[in-house]
């Protein structure tokens, strides 16, 4: 009998020659996938405990069933919470967002249904979204009394300071095709054709040097926060750093090869 409590399920396909892909599922599908401290918790746990599997090209992330990618964080616990525990309650969460940015390998959001509050929050710290066509987007957190924080303060920077205003300030929701005029998605691609649009992504990752996508994904974090002189000089080490290993002549040979061969 399958057990029905919410819980994070990781599951690993080995791509012959090229590393693993880890598929990681939210699962409270009776409750639209919503986030509650235990579940919070368990995502958290379930990033750091693939960190140093230096196999795993990429994760991809998205929520169990065809209605939500997140349906937001638990209102029911939200509405018990005091100053204090309230500052704990949206650490960890924030610790989840971040345990996602700062995995080594790309994380990608498979994003079908809603994706709301916290879920978009979960979205937005994954390098990559691609969305069903059907999805919908929001942070209502206004609506229950309380404004959008920690990661949605990466909404500016994806879609402008206006759009994230509308975003935050009203709680309306946009649908897909909004979100991806609004460049707060990369895709979206019909329902049905959402597995294979996200297989589309993962190849030519896994084509890609292993070791320079590690590297590319550090280098955009400090793009993020540093000034442009400072994010000039960390690339230039990034660049140094990957002739520590021998990708690049492997794969700049293999490169010339086929250049010669046509």
């Amino acid at each position: 009998m399958r057990d029905s409590r919410p819980s994070v399920e990781i599951s690993t396909q080995i791509r012959e020659g090229h590393g693993t892909i880890a598929y990681m599922v939210i699962d409270n599908s009776e409750r639209l996938n919503v986030l509650d401290s235990a579940l919070i918790q368990s995502l958290s746990s379930a990033i750091a405990s693939l960190e140093h599997d230096e196999s795993i090209r990429a994760i991809v992330l998205t929520g169990a069933g065809d209605r939500a990618f997140i349906g937001g964080a638990d209102i029911g616990e939200m509405s018990a919470l005091t100053p204090h525990t309230a500052r704990t309650y949206i650490t960890s969460q924030h610790q989840a967002c971040e345990a996602i940015r700062k995995f080594p390998a790309p994380v990608i959001a498979r994003i079908k249904g809603y994706c709301l509050g916290a879920g978009l929050e979960i979205a937005i710290s994954c390098d990559l979204r691609i969305a069903s066509d059907d999805s919908v987007f929001g942070m209502p957190e206004v609506k229950v009394g309380i404004p959008s924080v920690i990661e949605a303060a990466l909404l500016p920077r994806l879609v402008g300071s206006g759009r994230a205003r509308q975003l935050v300030l009203t709680g309306e929701p946009i649908s897909a095709p909004e979100a991806l005029a609004w460049g707060l998605v990369e895709q979206v691609a019909p329902a049905e054709n959402l597995d294979a649009a996200v297989d589309q992504w993962i190849r030519p990752i896994l084509d890609a040097g292993a070791q320079a996508v590690r590297i590319q994904k550090a280098l955009i974090r400090d793009w993020e926060s540093l000034p442009l002189e400072q994010s000039v000089e960390r690339g230039i080490d990034a660049f140094s750093r990957a002739y520590e290993t021998e990708e690049p002549a492997s794969l700049m040979q293999k490169f010339l090869r086929r250049r010669d061969n046509r």
